[in-house]
């Protein structure tokens, strides 16, 4: 695994680069980088109409076109949990290695809203990712 740590737009990365961001399981992506997948891929939409059987689930990695929308809490006011989060990345890396992926772009996933501590989040996507061949690429600006 190859996470590179960059001052870049997440919208901007190179295309072949799979995106992720994290949800809650009522699709609402009212705000932050959700909000903005929303807007681009009309992501809750997609998220209704070919994920409506997981609804109320967490911890799981619900690929839509070309983004990883990792669900790890039920509804947009819970408080969300590292578990929840490791969950939603080891289903992630099983989807990226039954499609070959290999190219990941991300935020500080969990460190908006959530207010998780990147170092613990850093530290839960290397011990997932240690075994497989992917480039992560994490962008901010």
């Amino acid at each position: 695994m190859n996470l590179i740590e960059t001052k870049n737009d997440l919208f901007s990365v190179p295309q072949g680069y799979y995106l992720a961001h994290c949800i809650s399981s009522d699709f609402s992506l009212g705000a932050g980088v959700a909000k903005k997948i929303d807007e681009i891929f009309n992501m809750r939409e997609k998220l209704n109409k070919q994920s409506h059987s997981f609804k109320g689930r967490v911890g799981i990695a619900l690929c839509i076109d070309n983004v990883f929308n990792l669900v790890i809490k039920k509804v947009k006011y819970d408080s969300a949990q590292y578990s929840d989060l490791e969950d939603a990345i080891y289903d992630m890396k099983y989807q990226m290695e039954e499609k070959y992926i290999t190219k990941l772009a991300i935020p500080h996933i969990g460190c908006g809203k959530e207010g998780f501590e990147w170092s613990i989040v850093r530290n839960i996507l290397t011990d997932v990712f240690d075994d497989m061949n992917v480039e992560i690429l994490v962008c901010s600006l």
